[in-house]
């Protein structure tokens, strides 16, 4: 059972200074490959439980696994080697100003040591399946909104995590781009088997798509199953191809796929 849980919480307490607990024994499993939406009122502790995942926050209580592997006394670069399988996606982009967007793409790479031939490739088909292609050389303060918010997407899964945490994504997003940005974590959520937790306030995100939810309220973590009929299967994605303009997923994914099997064999 535990080869195949991603995250593992035990009896987690959460607070910041002497204040009262964000969060209260918190118990749960996630196995890999799992998406999830993260709901929850505005100061709920959204935020805080994909910190604790994270590792950029740690329990005043209780116990987390990652991947199997407690983290509660972890060294600072054993969470750093931890971080390497996941990555976070930010509503406000995060977006470095005096670097390209190709750039800002690279660094993640680069910061692994990857050799320049290799981060060329993979980047354009990166900017590719994002549908940003012809932006690579461009500052990202230039980008819209939705185009900056692909951007920090395309560099969260740039080293193919295994798991993904994306904080309010397609909050400021109208409906046609967050539902772009949906369809890019449902083929990474299917063809790189990514881990996904989606923190949303979007009642109609939810009803829309066929996940199960977190929800976070009262200091307490409760998991509610999707509600199957009012949902869309995540098998049948057609109305979001209408408005998706980018390469056919299920060809490009598996293309993006081999060029991330060469890193990890460099």
């Amino acid at each position: 059972m535990e080869e195949n849980t991603a995250i593992s919480f035990t009896n987690v307490g959460a607070k910041y200074d002497n204040a009262r607990e964000v969060l209260s024994d918190v118990s749960f499993n996630i196995s890999n490959g799992s998406f999830y939406f993260l709901s929850g009122a505005s100061g709920a502790g959204k935020t805080t439980l994909l910190r604790l995942i994270y590792q950029l926050h740690k329990p005043c209580r209780g116990q987390i696994k990652l991947f199997g592997q407690i983290t509660n006394n972890m060294t600072r670069d054993d969470t750093a080697k931890l971080r390497h399988k996941m990555a976070i996606v930010f509503q406000e982009y995060s977006l470095l100003s005096h670097m390209t967007v190709f750039d800002n793409i690279a660094l993640p790479l680069r910061v692994r040591g990857i050799p320049e031939q290799k981060i060329k490739k993979l980047v354009s088909k990166t900017l590719e399946w994002v549908g940003l292609g012809k932006y690579a050389d461009a500052n990202p303060k230039a980008l819209s909104g939705g185009q900056q918010q692909r951007v920090s997407v395309a560099r969260a899964i740039i080293i193919q995590p295994s798991l993904l945490l994306a904080d309010e994504p397609t909050g400021n997003l109208d409906d046609e781009n967050a539902s772009r940005l949906m369809e890019l974590f449902i083929q990474m959520n299917k063809i790189f088997g990514t881990t996904i937790i989606l923190a949303t306030h979007s009642t109609k995100l939810m009803e829309t798509y066929n996940f199960p939810i977190i929800r976070v309220e009262n200091h307490k973590v409760s998991f509610l199953e999707a509600n199957k009929k009012t949902t869309k299967n995540t098998e049948d994605i057609k109305d979001i191809k209408k408005i998706w303009k980018g390469p056919k997923p299920q060809n490009y994914f598996t293309e993006l796929s081999k060029q991330f099997d060469d890193i990890g064999n460099a």
